[in-house]
């Protein structure tokens, strides 16, 4: 138990303090960890384009690329779709109630381009493939297979970090686009089929409000979220510690970091675009 002198108010906002700088501690320690893993990812990568001798497995980047994009499409595709229902269910009354309900494709148009699309693929990507890549990962450095790696001079980040990022930045780039595709679609059929709005005045809306910079800024904040995904999961999962505990614990942090680093990227690209006058 504390004794009287522990529990003084200087002692109080001592301890907080402490426990500030070592929360901020250990966050600035993951943030550095994660820009030296990208730039040893990166440097793997250009050294692959620019000498023969180093090569990244093709076979490992498909695999990769089947395991997190290919087997995310009917998910992606489920909540993209609900969403564009959802989207044009909430707007319709308001916009009824102004007499404007043709504007409802108007805004799914570029919520969904802008903004939805791309969230809503990183987030199933990030639930769907980041948690398994940093337990795999994790399970890998519990097993000592990371450090057979190293004794047969073969380096983890260009065998098996390497991959795992350009298939997640090639697959939610992929994936952001089908999931504009099915949200503007399903906004679609709930518009004609539930708001008896005509086909041709919706079609002809959406693209009177949506325009190709609409588009190619989802597009850039997909390649981030997939880049972020790729590389928290990869630093998650080399750092493991604990045996099976240790994964369970890097594969909570994965999500959780994931979600948060999407949400923050998506404010500041929002911010700068606006600033642009690209938003």
């Amino acid at each position: 138990m504390p004794t009287p002198l522990d529990a003084t108010p200087s002692n109080i906002v001592t301890r907080v303090l402490a426990r500030i700088g070592q929360r901020a501690y250990c966050l600035l320690d993951a943030i550095g960890g994660i820009v030296f893993l990208l730039v040893d990812t990166l440097r793997w990568i250009m050294r692959s384009l620019c000498t023969r001798q180093v090569r990244i497995g093709r076979a490992a980047v498909v695999s990769q690329l089947v395991r997190v994009g290919v087997r995310s499409i009917g998910i992606v595709c489920l909540v993209s779709g609900a969403i564009g229902f959802i989207l044009g269910l909430q707007m319709a009354p308001p916009l009824d109630n102004l007499g404007q309900v043709e504007l409802v494709p108007n805004i799914i148009g570029v919520a969904i381009m802008r903004e939805m699309g791309p969230i809503i693929a990183a987030i199933v990507l990030t639930g769907f493939a980041g948690a398994a890549i940093a337990a795999e990962l994790g399970t890998m450095v519990v097993g000592e297979e990371i450090e057979a790696l190293e004794a047969h001079a073969l380096n983890p980040i260009r065998f098996l970090v390497v991959p795992r990022v350009i298939a997640c930045v090639c697959s939610l780039f992929l994936l952001t686009v089908l999931a504009d595709l099915c949200a503007v679609g399903a906004g679609f059929v709930m518009g004609v089929m539930v708001l008896d709005l005509p086909a041709s005045t919706y079609i002809d809306n959406t693209l009177r409000q949506v325009d190709n910079m609409d588009y190619i800024t989802g597009l850039i904040k997909a390649l981030v979220f997939g880049l972020e995904i790729s590389l928290i999961a990869c630093y998650n999962g080399l750092r493991v510690t604990g045996g099976a505990e240790g994964v369970g614990r890097a594969t909570t942090s994965t999500v959780v970091q994931s979600i948060v680093a999407i949400i923050l990227a998506d404010l500041v690209f929002t911010a700068a675009f606006y600033a642009l006058g690209w938003g």
